[in-house]
This record gives structure tokens, C-alpha cells and sequence, in this order.
């Protein structure tokens, strides 16, 4: 299991989502408002990151564990992710979670952000908190900061 070793920071609670655009595996471009009207659980991870590998199963396992109720994205910081992200999520058998990708960078350059980072919108695309560094989303703790989605 990952360790809680981050920090939550509420200092952008109200702040729409970015409109950045990312991509899922197959090519297709996204942005955070696809998923509207639900909350959205954004992973900002990368493959060379160790506390985000170290992390991916216990998030997978949150996604899961949500489904329906929480669209948890783990959205690669790869600038290669389409040729490591795939065989990354296969090896580790991670199957809850779709790959996207990031390759410009777009939203850990936009957020400023360092990896990882996790940031929880509300179903009208309002950010709730983030979280930065490594959590065990499987802890109550985790649990306790997701029952804020709305």
C-alpha cells in the first residue's frame, strides 16, 4: 500500500476545473467537463514517479470501488505515456482505471503542480481540495476526504 505522506491543501475550494484537453488510449480528446454532473477524482501521475506507482493500486482499487458514483481519472504525465502508460496499467494489472494521457503536460505545468497530485471536483466541476503526494486511497482517511464529493 502507498503511504499517506502528503498534505491536503483547500486554498482553490470553488475553483472550476481546468478546460485543459487530455486524451484517452485510443486518440480522443477530453476535457474534465465530459464528466460533469458527477464528481471527478483527477490523479495527476507519471510511470518514472515512484510514489505514484507506489499509489496506482490502492487507486484502482477506489475506483472500483466507486464506480458510478465517482469518476476517478488517472491522468498521465508521461511525455511518452502512449507507449508506458498501456504496458504499465497491464503488467501491474490495474484494470479499473482507464488510461489517459497528458503528454503536453498541460494540466501539472497549468496547476503547478508536482507529482502526484490528486484534486477532487464536485459534480458541477468545482475543485473540493487537493492532495499532494502519495496517498493510500484505500485508508479511512481517503475515505473520509471523498465522502466531500458531492
Amino acid at each position: 500500500m502507498a503511504e499517506t505522506k502528503g498534505t491536503q491543501d483547500r486554498t482553490q475550494v470553488g475553483t472550476p476545473a481546468p478546460d485543459y484537453a487530455f486524451t484517452d488510449a485510443d486518440g480522443k480528446s477530453l476535457t474534465l467537463a465530459t464528466f460533469k454532473g458527477k464528481p471527478v477524482l483527477v490523479n495527476l501521475w507519471a510511470t518514472w514517479c515512484a510514489p505514484c506507482v507506489a499509489e496506482m493500486p490502492t487507486l484502482d482499487a477506489l475506483a472500483k470501488r466507486e464506480t458510478g458514483k465517482l469518476a476517478v481519472l488517472a491522468i498521465s504525465q508521461d511525455m511518452d505515456g502512449a507507449k508506458k502508460v498501456l504496458p504499465y496499467l497491464e503488467k501491474a494489472k490495474l484494470l479499473n482505471l482507464v488510461p489517459y494521457l497528458d503528454p503536453d503536460l498541460r494540466f501539472s505545468v497549468g496547476l503547478n503542480a508536482s507529482l502526484p497530485t490528486t484534486i477532487l471536483y464536485d459534480s458541477e466541476g468545482r475543485e473540493v481540495w487537493r492532495y499532494v503526494g502519495p496517498m493510500d486511497w484505500s485508508s479511512e482517511a481517503a475515505a473520509q476526504m471523498i465522502s466531500e464529493a458531492k
